[in-house]
């Protein structure tokens, strides 16, 4: 049976204006549009205060005249009047981000209409092919995380009604299926890939997603982001990251290395 989520609405953490830090799109003044909700654990995420939905919390907007405070749970017109609010001038690109976005797939396909005339971009783990396909038709452009296994702790279910019940991958064998599933969504559509790649981790590790982006969506940029040093998890060398490199190229990858845009610039 098809996995489903009942819920038009979704808990925004925060909403704000800044330059897009990552992937194809970096260096580009953007709108963040934050959904708080993430089951997943990456022992290197910089924002674990997105993990969990608070039916307390409230919504962050940094609007032109300072940032204000809402009840976090919008609908898609909510959330499209605080983008407005947050624009600096013109109309700007609109970056979905989290969190998890694919957790709140009804939320996603309720978007275009109230942000008609902006581009709409989606940052996914691309941990839930199925949500994913269904959204996918409504977004410009999909970044997608390729995650490595090892670098996951366990899932931990966000627990509030209305919530995408997909399952969530936990073992190798479920992270190598919707690496693949999620390759083939993003196959022929306005796409990159990104890998984090840290200090412990051998070159062998990363192989099989370079791999899989050759075989499944040889179209789609590869963009490998050295950690950002986060509890205790470190940044390559520069030697690791050009064998890297290399072993993309070796594939025919469309490949680059960039920083996180946003942390060497200090701004949100």
């Amino acid at each position: 049976m098809a996995s489903t989520s009942t819920s038009t609405r979704a808990p925004i953490m925060e909403v704000f204006a800044s330059i897009q830090g990552e992937g194809a799109y970096a260096g580009q003044a953007q709108v963040f549009l934050r959904l708080a909700g993430c089951p997943l654990r990456c022992e290197w995420c910089d924002t674990p205060s997105s993990w969990s939905v608070d039916e307390e919390r409230s919504a962050r907007v940094a609007t032109a005249e300072g940032t204000k405070r809402y009840s976090a749970w919008a609908n898609p017109f909510q959330a499209a009047t605080w983008v407005a609010a947050c624009e600096p001038r013109d109309a700007r690109t609109v970056s979905v981000t989290g969190g998890e976005p694919l957790m709140w797939p009804e939320f996603l396909l309720g978007l275009p209409d109230m942000l008609a005339g902006r581009r709409l971009h989606l940052e996914t783990a691309a941990a839930h092919p199925e949500a994913l396909k269904r959204v996918a038709p409504v977004f410009d452009h999909l970044s997608l995380d390729l995650k490595l296994p090892e670098d996951m702790g366990e899932v931990v279910p966000i627990g509030v009604d209305g919530v995408h019940d997909e399952p969530s991958p936990r073992t190798p064998e479920d992270w190598t299926r919707v690496r693949r599933e999620v390759l083939a969504i993003a196959a022929d559509r306005d796409a990159c890939a990104k890998i984090v790649i840290r200090s412990d981790r051998p070159l062998s590790a990363y192989l099989p997603l370079l791999e899989d982006l050759e075989r499944l969506a040889p179209n789609v940029p590869l963009y490998l982001t050295p950690v950002s040093p986060i509890g205790g998890v470190g940044a390559p060398d520069p030697g690791f990251l050009e064998d890297l490199v290399e072993e993309a190229r070796d594939l025919h990858l469309d490949v680059r290395v960039i920083p996180q845009l946003h942390r060497v610039l200090s701004i949100p």
